[in-house]
């Protein structure tokens, strides 16, 4: 088994472990759209430091196993404009989706939720067909 299907298992395995912490302890769905949007648009209120927390720890955690680790290869692309692009369309997309892909994929499907069902199963198309365009039809990633 190639090494990189192992970190994905390691990594769907903390994501599910702190899904579930999440919603034993809170009693909340994680979806991390929804916290950092509370955070920015103000009304997270008494439940900020929490998620404060959480937001840094999404961070600091991933940051900290790569410095450990020695590094990880992402393949992510070297054009700024293109990463920062990016990331705004899957903000813009997170907000019209109500959630994110912890929130409807991982917590969502979880529930057998249908919305988040049905919302995975147009996110994993949105990125497929995104890739295909922006890859092998306009060679910008």
């Amino acid at each position: 088994m190639e090494i990189e299907w192992i970190w994905g298992l390691v990594g769907g395995l903390m994501i599910g472990t702190a899904a579930a912490m999440y919603l034993l302890i809170n009693g909340r769905v994680m979806g991390a759209s929804g916290i950092l949007g509370s955070l920015v648009d103000g009304t997270a209120k008494a439940a900020a430091p929490e998620r404060i927390a959480f937001i840094a720890g999404l961070v600091i955690i991933p940051a900290v196993l790569a410095a450990v680790l020695g590094g990880v290869d992402t393949h992510i692309s070297s054009n700024l404009v293109v990463i920062i692009v990016a990331g705004l369309l899957v903000g813009i997309g997170t907000r019209l989706a109500y959630g994110c892909t912890s929130g409807h994929g991982v917590c969502g499907i979880s529930r057998l939720s249908l919305r988040g069902i049905v919302a995975t199963v147009f996110y994993l198309l949105g990125g497929g067909l995104m890739m295909v365009l922006f890859r092998h039809v306009l060679g910008i990633i």
